[in-house]
């Protein structure tokens, strides 16, 4: 198991926290003091009040939260959301509203899910050609539906 060290930005905010022993995300929680309204399709910074140091060779990814994109219709609108290794500020979520009512987020509940992966960094050698495969440059719908 990996440790990250996590900074508290202000008091209240709430450490993460997984729904089970063998949950891949966990849950990050809204934390500004108050609570927020969110327009029909509109997006809203949502903060965290936590800055996270994830070790170099992995990202924090931030998803959806299942129950609150299918029943509230909440979801970050950059779907999701990457936080570099060297990236020390508070996370936040941007909060968009797919849905025609206007929904409100309180503070200190749980808005996204972060999950902590590994990436290979690559170099690019740019070239003339490449190799063939079967596919070639088929490309969307392309493999079927």
């Amino acid at each position: 198991m990996i440790k990250l060290k996590i900074k508290k930005l202000r008091p209240e905010a709430v450490l993460p926290t997984r729904g089970s022993a063998q949950a891949a995300g966990y849950d990050l929680y809204a934390c500004m003091g108050h609570s927020v309204s969110i327009a029909p399709h509109e997006t809203v910074m949502v903060g965290t009040g936590l800055s996270i140091a994830v070790p170099e060779g992995y990202f924090g990814a931030i998803f959806a939260r299942s129950g609150l994109a299918s029943k509230r219709g909440l979801r970050p609108a950059n779907c999701v959301g990457v936080c570099d290794s060297d990236y020390r500020g508070e996370y936040i979520v941007p909060l968009h509203n797919d849905g025609d009512t206007e929904k409100t987020v309180n503070d200190g509940e749980r808005i996204a899910q972060l999950i902590v992966m590994p990436y290979l960094a690559v170099d690019f050698d740019e070239t003339d050609e490449l190799p063939d495969t079967e596919r070639g440059a088929a490309g969307f719908g392309s493999t079927g539906f």
